[in-house]
């Protein structure tokens, strides 16, 4: 560089900072990548029930004479349940970033919550054997128990993570900072609550519902 090019270059001037750039944390990258494809697994299956529903054997689990869903109460309230543990896990997330002790029992109703939801699931499966649609009874009854099942388990794996988080909160003293762990947990629940809604809108929907998605779908 010669003695111009220096003198151009304004050494004596205050010099901006050079940009950070920090990078995503590993955790947070798997976790968009597994929601990912837990969502294309679902839309998948969501696509095959909206199929599936358009064949002359399908029997619909709802507005029919001992439909097992003509009572879809005990799902509503499972519903809520699963609304009330996302929300417990945002608030333990929130109380996480500004320090609050309160992150622990925010994510101890979190468990509970999602523990009820299991047992509530468990509870509908069981009014399905009282009224005799098992696994093999028609395809509605398979895809329910398939749906809900494999929804269940993803959210039993979300309950691993969460145990995982929740004793590392009990443990740490009140002065720790902010556990990214639990903000990672509170997104994954919001995403599987989503998923249910879906879930749900789709399992309690009567057939004219169906033939209408399978029309807008193209699929019909």
């Amino acid at each position: 560089m010669s003695f111009l090019d220096a003198l151009a270059a304004r050494p004596w001037l205050p010099q901006p900072a050079p940009a950070e750039h920090t990078p995503r944390p590993a955790a947070a990258i798997g976790l968009h990548m597994l929601i990912a494809v837990i969502a294309v697994l679902f839309g998948l299956f969501v696509l095959a029930v909206v199929i599936r529903s358009q064949q002359p054997d399908w029997q619909a689990l709802v507005d029919e004479p001992g439909a097992p869903l003509a009572n879809a109460a005990p799902l509503w309230v499972n519903t809520a349940l699963l609304a009330m543990s996302s929300l417990a896990l945002q608030a333990a997330a929130s109380a996480s970033r500004h320090g609050r002790v309160a992150v622990r029992s925010a994510l101890a109703l979190a468990g509970c919550f999602a523990l009820a939801f299991l047992v509530g699931q468990g509870l509908v499966w069981r009014q399905f054997v009282a009224h005799g649609h098992f696994v093999a009874s028609h395809p509605a009854a398979s895809f329910f128990y398939l749906l809900t099942g494999l929804h269940g388990l993803h959210l039993a794996g979300g309950l691993v993570a969460w145990a995982r988080v929740t004793l590392r909160a009990w443990r740490a003293p009140p002065s720790a900072g902010a556990d990214p762990a639990v903000a990672l947990c509170a997104r994954y629940w919001h995403f599987l609550l989503a998923v249910w809604l879906v879930l749900f809108a789709l399992l309690a929907s009567p057939p004219a519902t169906l033939g209408a998605i399978a029309e807008f779908c193209g699929v019909r």
